[in-house]
């Protein structure tokens, strides 16, 4: 599902488009996001919220992981509340390179088939450096009507993650950090450890030295290696709660590779219901 336009924009090529043309978005996380928003964000910049916008939280996370996509209904009325049109240039960013929000709407944006839209990669710092402007408060902007009829891109549930760790035939890769996978710590889940039949490839990787997305290139000889014979449809990629899998999956369409299937329920899912664990005590 490869468009023309590159799913990674840098901050130079921002800086030289007309603000008029685009619709910025601000995917910025944590408890005071909006207050840290209205206190400063890119100017013409339309604010997101992961738990609000982004997600349905559930009220028990073994249904479906801690940030469960949204209905489409409810997708729909966030992009028409956002003034957003399907024919727009979007350009999204956080203050993580995309493995906090920005690469959830990303896939969100691409999963109800919306073809430009892009991340900016190093995020909100990389564009204060290069002189983008900032604004303060709210942005004014009228609101749209976005048809949306169904998720485009492939996912994968709990029984297909069941089913697909056991085939040889499958892939199932873990982007959490290392000691995460490991069982050696879990900051947000109740049990640390991982999927048996994972392999852990953190979205870390997907990154350079000084934080920004390494060349299409080289992020393509990497997942060649290692998806190796697998078909594309076998790939399945999850994390702790189906957000920062999509930094994975953004550097994988970076690279004009096939988008694979988001296991969206991720460990926080897998995690608490009766299912196989790897799991390490902490010493």
């Amino acid at each position: 599902m490869s468009t023309s336009i590159s799913p990674i924009i840098s901050a130079e090529e921002l800086y030289k488009l007309n603000l008029s043309e685009i619709i910025l978005i601000d995917a910025r996380g944590g408890s005071n996001a909006f207050d840290v928003y209205q206190k400063e964000h890119l100017k013409g910049a339309r604010f997101v919220d992961l738990n609000l916008d982004l997600a349905l939280v559930p009220e028990n996370p073994a249904n479906g992981g801690r940030h469960p996509l949204p209905t489409i209904e409810q997708f729909a009325e966030t992009l028409s509340n956002l003034g957003i049109l399907p024919s727009e240039h979007i350009i999204v960013y956080d203050d993580k390179n995309g493995s906090n929000f920005a690469a959830r709407f990303w896939w969100m944006m691409r999963a109800v088939g919306h073809e430009r839209i892009q991340v900016l990669n190093g995020g909100y710092q990389t564009a204060l450096q290069n002189g983008f402007p900032t604004n303060s408060g709210t942005e004014t902007f009228s609101k749209t009507t976005y048809p949306i009829k169904e998720w485009q891109l492939p996912l994968a549930d709990i029984e297909e993650v069941e089913k697909a760790r056991k085939n040889d035939q499958n892939l199932v890769i873990d982007v959490r950090d290392k000691n995460r996978f490991d069982g050696l710590t879990e900051p947000l889940d109740l049990i640390a450890g991982h999927i048996p039949g994972a392999i852990n490839v953190p979205l870390t990787e997907n990154l350079d030295e000084n934080g920004f997305f390494k060349s299409a290139e080289e992020l393509a000889q990497k997942y060649k290696s290692v998806i190796g014979d697998k078909k594309d449809e076998n790939i399945i990629v999850h994390c702790g709660s189906g957000v920062t899998a999509c930094h994975t999956l953004l550097a994988m369409d970076y690279a004009r590779l096939p988008i694979p299937k988001l296991y969206v329920g991720s460990w926080s899912e897998w995690s608490r219901n009766d299912r196989e664990m790897v799991t390490k005590k902490l010493e």
